[in-house]
């Protein structure tokens, strides 16, 4: 058996066009474009080059893109003033602050400064609240790009098991969730977890996301399974992700490309997240405009 692949920039790049053609529309009528913002602290050549990416992409899709370089010295409160400046400005409508942080900062602290309705990743607490409960809201990109892959290539969610290698607030608690929300029954795998095998082989749909480099191979998958790599990492000059793909390719049904699957679906998301972002401020401004009916006489 030869897998599968799931490719996830052909359906990246059929997310920007359809999102083009609307952010066309939405401009003619209210001369208003989305814009999204990036926070990097200290000029970290990889973090530049993920947001060269992005930035990249606002700008196939016509949507404007900002970008701020504050040095690695940076007091914790001055970065959280620029997250307010940055909340406060209209044109602004999603935020990232690119991640890792340096370890003085409190990043949770630092997320939380992004206001909830310009929270483009899906990390404030609100709205992995309203996640959890099952509510309509910005989820986190990575996650959000899984299930629309999945779902694109005609892949059931409902009644599968979904075994999910890594427990991040990133991509495996939210994508919990998220299968969940799909009628999936889903296990999370983690560091401390005993017998993995027993788990990993028991999985329809086999998600790894736990930073280690080519960590999953054949002996972890079921044949015929679906098999999501998050991961990638750099080896000896070669782009690879968390699952051996020349062993699983002969085992699985389908699988996600390195580079080239999950990578570009999260950026396509990060686009969506936006773009729902300035919808939801344009239908906030519209309400804020509507004079309140007045019953007196009748």
């Amino acid at each position: 058996m030869t897998a599968k692949i799931l490719d996830g920039r052909q359906l990246a790049g059929k997310i920007k066009q359809e999102l083009k053609g609307r952010l066309e529309t939405v401009k003619r009528e209210t001369n208003r474009v989305p814009g999204l913002a990036y926070l990097l602290v200290d000029d970290d050549p990889v973090s530049k080059h993920y947001i060269a990416g992005k930035t990249k992409a606002c700008n196939e899709i016509g949507m404007n893109s900002f970008v701020e370089v504050l040095p690695a010295n940076i007091l914790e409160e001055a970065l959280l003033y620029k997250i307010d400046s940055l909340n406060a400005r209209p044109e602004v409508h999603g935020i990232i602050v690119q991640l890792p942080l340096p370890e003085r900062i409190n990043v949770h602290r630092v997320l939380e400064r992004v206001h909830p309705k310009k929270d483009a990743d899906g990390f404030h607490p609100y709205n992995r609240g309203l996640l959890f409960s099952s509510h309509t809201a910005i989820v986190p990109c990575t996650p959000k790009g899984i299930i629309a892959l999945l779902k694109e290539n005609q892949i059931p969610l409902e009644g599968k098991h979904v075994v999910i290698l890594g427990r991040s607030l990133v991509v495996g608690r939210p994508l919990l969730m998220l299968s969940l929300n799909e009628n999936a029954t889903v296990t999370i795998c983690h560091s401390k977890t005993e017998n993995l095998k027993t788990f990993t082989r028991s999985a329809d749909i086999l998600v790894a996301a736990i930073g280690k480099p080519k960590f999953v191979t054949a002996e972890h998958v079921k044949p015929g399974a679906v098999v999501i790599d998050v991961g990638i990492h750099q080896v000896e000059g070669k782009l690879v992700g968390d699952v051996d793909a020349d062993s699983v390719s002969q085992v699985a049904s389908a699988m996600t490309p390195v580079p080239g699957g999950v990578g570009p679906m999260t950026v396509a998301m990060l686009l969506t997240n936006t773009f729902q972002a300035f919808q939801n401020a344009l239908a906030d401004e519209a309400g804020a405009t509507l004079k309140p009916t007045s019953h007196l006489g009748r």
